[in-house]
């Protein structure tokens, strides 16, 4: 496992100067929040580029800012849509493949325009395939305000979909949704591959590591076992911290804690 930061907690910056100031601070690994088409152009693609090489940052996801009109796009029956829109996210995954990141964070359909657990993993199935043309996994994530966000929806994807069913598991939007976390980990198992990561308490559902009271020494143990080579990635909204100092200290704990649990299953295999 390894610890990372995301771009979104750097919003309204442009993507390639949080990126720098992310990389500046010492943090290895990251979430590219994509805010408009643009951030995806070869002049910015490329500063990207020469920031990581630089830096020595890992892109480990890419998240789009297209997600609320997935619904849309993917769930209603014009079928010109769903092309469109697959044929669209080809361009994140072909910047995907520039930036050697790996995991597509994908939000999916929202309540309000619900659709059967069939139609939607078709649907999903689809993006899903275009993206194994290009290297990426598309990964579900749960989000309070979708169908993903229902612990019962994802155990279905996964008795219909199998090894294609893959999860971000945010632990923010777990709470949001009233399920938990832990539970959520256990019940998907392997079928996550990457976490967004905050603590909570009574204070708020989305707070600065070590701010709460979520366990997360032994969430990441209980991650370690079901998917050892996981980003675990910190996401708090801008309201949520005071500067990046706050980040920079949520992902030296993070990363702390990641080094102490690999300890500990090692001296437990030796």
């Amino acid at each position: 496992m390894r610890a990372g930061v995301s771009s979104a907690c750097l919003y309204p910056q442009n993507l390639e100067e949080a990126l720098y100031d992310l990389a500046l601070n010492g943090i290895s690994c990251t979430e590219l929040f994509v805010n408009a088409d643009s951030d995806l152009s070869r002049q910015h693609v490329h500063t990207m580029q020469r920031i990581m090489q630089r830096y020595g940052v890992e892109v480990a996801s890419v998240h789009p800012f297209a997600c609320p009109i997935e619904p849309l796009m993917l769930f209603t029956d014009y079928e010109r849509r769903v092309d469109d829109m697959i044929d669209y996210y080809k361009r994140y995954f072909e910047v995907m493949e520039r930036l050697d990141a790996r995991i597509f964070v994908f939000h999916g359909n929202d309540t309000a325009h619900a659709v059967t657990p069939e139609r939607y993993c078709e649907r999903y199935l689809r993006l899903v395939n275009a993206g194994k043309e290009f290297g990426i996994t598309v990964a579900q994530e749960n989000v309070s305000r979708c169908q993903s966000g229902s612990l019962h929806f994802l155990r279905e994807m996964t008795k219909l979909l199998g090894d294609d069913a893959r999860f971000v598991l945010d632990v923010k939007q777990a709470v949001r949704a009233g399920e938990s976390p832990v539970n959520m980990l256990h019940m998907l198992g392997s079928h996550i591959v990457h976490i967004h990561i905050s603590d909570h308490s009574d204070k708020g559902d989305c707070l600065p590591i070590g701010a709460g009271s979520f366990k997360i020494r032994s969430f990441l143990e209980a991650l370690s076992r079901y998917q050892p080579g996981c980003a675990v990635i910190l996401e708090l909204y801008r309201d949520n911290y005071r500067g990046i100092s706050d980040l920079v200290s949520g992902y030296r704990m993070l990363s702390h804690m990641i080094a102490a649990v690999e300890r500990n299953t090692q001296s437990a295999g030796s």
